[in-house]
């Protein structure tokens, strides 16, 4: 089983009364992992804390190689962790290539190194014909791709990505989310992912950790979430007198009826969802099955499935 990329245990973060980490304990695969969680769940602190630019108020957290709480090893992860903000990170009066060779002179290259990087990660995300345009004339979509260029351009093993697809328009998006696609399933990065759009991370993503109030309230492949253990099952019936429907709710199974002859039953607390006991049922009831299909849980319906637990 392969190392985790990042580790945290029971860390702690507080603003004042408030905890914004509340004894977090998570362990991140590689690959390209999204995180999720809603507004205010501690998402952006805890890639701070990554970072070392906000100091921890307790348990211990690991990126790589590196604790980002002692500042020897924050000098040194800065030189192997990619970061893409959120909000705007560019420096005015500067064109594409002078800004993202500077910043790799930060990450420690040498002028040269950082000219020939910077020339290569613009073509890579698409600026190639606007690396000498004025910044303030660049689209939210070049800003964008433009971020995500200074936070290769020291070609780091480990990618922090928060919510990189932020205003961006269909076409714009769908470019993004092929280069993140591109870097963590051709290119070998790990890849921790924040965003809010769950379409997003189910396209990219290999692997899903949800925090909610500071704490980690999921964590799983997104193959096995919404897989087997949280399957439902669609069914079509000539059930006029409800003969079937009654059967399953003697049998306490769940279901949601989808249009006329139409139900889909939903997995037991167990993730139960084989057919073969509503063919038993439906046997019982003298209604005989007409079409069976299992039906995937979307990333959306877990995600919300485990806020309602997680707030109950």
């Amino acid at each position: 089983m392969q190392a985790p990329v990042i580790e945290l245990e029971r860390l702690v973060k507080s603003y004042g009364a408030e905890r914004a980490l509340n004894e977090l304990s998570v362990a991140i695969p590689p690959g390209t992992v999204g995180l999720l969680g809603p507004n205010g769940a501690g998402k952006t602190t805890l890639i701070k804390v990554l970072l070392g630019l906000l100091p921890i108020d307790g348990g211990r957290a690991r990126i790589g190689a590196f604790d980002p709480s002692r500042r020897r090893e924050r000098m040194q992860l800065r030189r192997s962790v990619g970061y893409m903000p959120e909000g705007d990170c560019l420096l005015p009066r500067m064109t594409a290539v002078e800004l993202v060779t500077t910043l790799g002179r930060i990450t420690g290259l040498s002028r040269e190194d950082a000219m020939t990087r910077a020339h290569e990660a613009l073509d890579y995300v698409g600026l190639e014909e606007q690396r000498y345009r004025d910044m303030d004339e660049y689209s939210t979509g070049m800003k964008q791709r433009l971020k995500l260029a200074q936070a290769l351009v020291h070609d780091p093993p480990i990618l922090l990505l928060d919510e990189p697809t932020n205003g961006l328009d269909p076409k714009g998006r769908r470019h993004m989310l092929e280069l993140i696609r591109d870097l963590g399933h051709q290119r070998g990065k790990q890849i921790l992912l924040c965003s809010h759009l769950l379409p997003d991370v189910e396209r990219t993503c290999d692997h899903v950790v949800v925090i909610d109030h500071g704490r980690a309230v999921l964590d799983g492949s997104i193959g096995e979430l919404t897989g087997a253990r949280s399957q439902s099952v669609r069914v079509r019936v000539d059930d006029p007198n409800g003969a079937f429907a009654a059967a399953l709710t003697a049998a306490g199974r769940r279901f949601e009826r989808e249009g006329d002859g139409v139900l889909r039953v939903l997995s037991g607390e167990d993730g139960e969802s084989d057919a073969d006991p509503l063919f038993a049922l439906a046997q019982a009831a003298g209604t005989p099955l007409a079409a069976v299909e299992t039906v995937r849980s979307t990333l959306d319906q877990v995600f919300m499935q485990v806020l309602t637990r997680s707030a109950s």
